[in-house]
């Protein structure tokens, strides 16, 4: 099992996304993943990256300014231009920082119709058309409705519905193990059932969001067993809030039986 530390949610004791890769690197990481970098060019971003000596896994589409709820429109009718033209500028930047995963946010709609479904599942389709001719992979994820009310993509089976009927080996399943518990449980039997279409894992505590071995709902020395002896030994993201001190919150790993 392998760990990469999320930045737009640790270190953030460093204001600036470009100052966080320096400190995943003196805390040990190889890797890191990443919103997209907004206000932050290019350049910018990929010296950052190539300074600290530290791998780019993910990054997340251009969405406009999260803290304001923008999280995409790639299920929105008549903003496919929009869609399209974020994709590219997310593209451009993953192939800077040699990131191979995309997270493809869907957005947050009120009343979502069956024309909702279709644009989303459209936008998708020329996504993995797009991503397969870069070797990249896109990742969609079902989000919580207690964290992010409004959310489009909120449900496992229907993410899992759009995978299957795209059929692309560029598009598949972000599995985040703390919206998975907020949406429908049943961990391990989950785990088994997806592991087959996921691209990418997330983990926090439920339902704080805070490091894995903090006071919650799950028992992660299990989950991540279970994600092992599944088949996954790719990156874990830990797209976590630390309850104190990013560096100090993370003896887990070692209590776990893991390494950085």
């Amino acid at each position: 099992m392998k760990f990469c530390a999320n930045l737009s949610f640790m270190f953030t004791e460093a204001s600036s996304i470009l100052e966080r890769y320096a400190l995943a690197k003196e805390a040990g990481f190889k890797a890191v993943e990443t919103g997209f970098p907004l206000g932050c060019s290019i350049e910018q971003v990929k010296d950052a990256r190539e300074k600290a000596g530290i791998e780019q896994v993910l990054i997340n589409l251009k969405t406009g300014d999260v803290t304001k709820g923008e999280l995409g429109v790639t299920a929105v009718p008549g903003k496919e231009n929009e869609f399209k033209e974020n994709f590219t500028t997310t593209v451009n930047y993953a192939k800077a920082l040699n990131a191979k995963k995309i997270h493809i946010m869907a957005g947050k709609l009120e009343n979502p119709t069956s024309q909702n479904w279709d644009t989303y599942e459209n936008n998708l389709k020329y996504a993995a058309d797009v991503l397969r001719s870069e070797n990249i992979v896109g990742v969609i994820e079902p989000i919580n409705p207690y964290s992010v009310p409004g959310y489009f993509l909120n449900d496992f089976h229907k993410a899992l519905d759009i995978i299957k009927r795209i059929n692309s080996p560029n598009l598949k399943l972000m599995l985040d193990v703390f919206h998975l518990q907020q949406i429908m449980g049943d961990i391990s039997h989950s785990i088994t059932k997806f592991m087959p279409y996921v691209g990418h894992v997330q983990i926090a505590q439920v339902p704080n969001r805070n490091e894995p071995d903090t006071a919650g709902e799950i028992n992660y020395k299990y989950v991540l067993e279970q994600l092992e002896n599944n088949g996954y030994n790719d990156w874990v993201g830990l797209e976590y809030k630390p309850l104190n001190n990013s560096k100090g919150g993370l003896g887990w790993v070692k209590s776990f039986g893991y390494s950085l």
